[in-house]
């Protein structure tokens, strides 16, 4: 028991100590500001037709944990996944794998963390959704039960289900990190398809059907109206009449109760069953490699002695940043499986024969999220493979090792696009092309830079996962790439955005390069 407390313990100190926790959070803050709109502002997160509710405790209690409960499970799979393959690329599996601990203790210890890492952020939106409370206090009195009722039944089981299939993912497609992160793509939006299709309102574990199905019904009854009220979730435009009502939710039945424990049984036992197909850091095939590699360099050595060197050719030196470029285009384009690039050409095809705007608005965004490992990794590899302070002494890093990564990366995303690119020159729709160019230099631009202040990819991956779920959702103000309606600036603001980043990127270099 002690193993397994402290396995939780120093791998969940172990991530929240990093730049990157430290970044999503500030980054939850902000979002959890947004969860509840200010009385007077022009989105909503949540409306049933024309209504949302008094802010009242129970209307901002349950708002924030359905939609902590919505987002954190769309963005939480790419903060938690990866624990395993950190403990193999350390070694502290290894010495994990050497202790008494069993396989199911190990994988509960990682879901454990990694609900404590989810938990951490649902607790500072907990306490900013209290703040905003006050913020806006309409003269309704503050119930703090509520507030602990709701993430408790509402969030937190959906927060543990997501940590349980991050480990499940990661058990099953460890070593393909592409296909990782389409099956959190996939699995996500089954979830909240299952959510919207299914009729049983306690099967639903990531929006909280049970809640919403009450705030549907109040508003019909109250607006007396023969067309039935739907419920938008998400950041939409506030309907013109915006009408108000008291939310008064039903108590929880014994039903929904059993429904959150069977949940939780369910994932736990996915978790017993994969267990003993756990690899539990087997290292016999790296032990063979490693004497095969030491072998062939003995060879080597051994050859050496017979070699020439007044016939070797001489080196020359080269400052061209064209085999850079070319360098860095190659890791991209080999990065991943080869079978990859059979959805890519899949994509490309789509892009060319469906219709114009289905194209940009939906084939588009998913086609470059699948490039999500490749361009993730832009300014990290070298952190990753403990090669940063060779390039930071490396000629003219700034101009010719950052520079060539973001050619790099733009050649790969404008490649995908090509297509699409094509069609809107044929048809002389300039403005389109503009907005596609500058949603690729923003979205490379975005990897390298929080890449940098980050030194890892996940912050990025879950940045990327978040703006493509909200562009395939047609929100207007998350669109990067121009596929929505716009004003005539809005391609300037992108650029502007675009510029920002690359001089943040550009800063933050030059002072690591002189720290180091």
């Amino acid at each position: 028991m002690k193993t397994f407390i402290n396995t939780i313990k120093y791998d969940y100190l172990q991530r929240t100590r990093s730049y990157a926790f430290l970044i999503t959070l500030c980054f939850s803050l902000a979002f959890a500001y947004t969860l509840i709109p200010a009385p007077d502002a022009n989105y909503a997160t949540l409306q049933i037709g024309g209504y949302t509710g008094n802010y009242t405790s129970t209307w901002i209690a349950y708002v924030s944990a359905i939609m902590t409960s919505t987002f954190l499970s769309l963005i939480g799979l790419y903060l938690v996944i990866g624990s395993i393959k950190t403990d193999k690329d350390t070694k502290v599996g290894q010495i994990i794998a050497a202790t008494s601990i069993s396989n199911f203790k190990y994988l509960l210890s990682k879901v454990c963390s990694n609900f404590l890492v989810l938990f951490t952020i649902a607790f500072l939106i907990f306490g900013m959704s209290i703040a905003l409370f006050f913020k806006y206090n309409q003269g309704y009195s503050f119930d703090l039960l509520v507030f602990i009722k709701a993430y408790t039944f509402i969030t937190l089981p959906a927060l543990f289900i997501v940590s349980v299939v991050a480990v499940l993912i990661e058990i099953i497609l460890g070593k393909h990190t592409a296909l990782q992160n389409v099956g959190v793509f996939i699995i996500f939006m089954l979830l909240l398809g299952t959510a919207k299709l299914h009729q049983n309102k306690n099967i639903d574990i990531i929006t909280g059907k049970v809640i919403t199905l009450q705030m549907e019904q109040q508003v019909n009854d109250q607006s007396n109206s023969d067309e039935k009220k739907q419920l938008n979730i998400g950041f939409t435009n506030i309907f013109k009449n915006k009408n108000k009502f008291d939310f008064k939710p039903e108590p929880f039945t014994n039903s929904f109760f059993l429904s959150r424990f069977l949940w939780i049984l369910l994932g736990l036992g996915m978790l017993a069953g994969i267990a003993p197909f756990f690899h539990r850091f087997n290292v016999k095939a790296q032990s063979r490699k490693k004497s095969k590699t030491v072998a062939i360099n003995e060879e080597i050595t051994f050859s050496n002695k017979e070699i020439n060197t007044v016939n070797l050719a001489k080196t020359a030196t080269n400052y061209s940043i064209i085999p850079l470029i070319k360098t860095e285009l190659l890791l991209l384009i080999r990065n991943g499986k080869k079978g990859m690039w059979i959805l890519n050409a899949i994509g490309m095809i789509l892009l060319l024969v469906v219709p114009k705007g289905i194209a940009h608005q939906m084939i588009l965004p998913i086609l470059w999220f699948l490039q999500v490992a490749r361009i993730s990794t832009l300014s990290t590899k070298e952190q990753t493979n403990n090669v940063h302070y060779f390039t930071y002494s490396s000629y003219k890093p700034i101009s010719r090792l950052l520079v060539s990564k973001f050619i790099a990366g733009n050649i790969v995303m404008l490649g995908l696009a090509l297509p699409l690119l094509l069609k809107f020159m044929v048809s002389t729709n300039f403005d389109a092309m503009a907005s596609v160019v500058l949603g690729s230099l923003f979205i490379v631009l975005l990897a390298i830079t929080l890449g940098i202040l980050s030194k890892s990819k996940k912050l990025f991956e879950v940045l990327f996962f978040f703006l493509t779920y909200a562009n395939i959702n047609k929100i207007p103000f998350l669109d990067y790439f121009g596929a929505a309606e716009h004003t005539a600036f809005y391609n300037l603001k992108i650029l502007i955005f675009a510029l920002v980043l690359g001089m943040i990127s550009i800063l933050v270099s030059k002072w690591k390069i002189a720290r180091n």
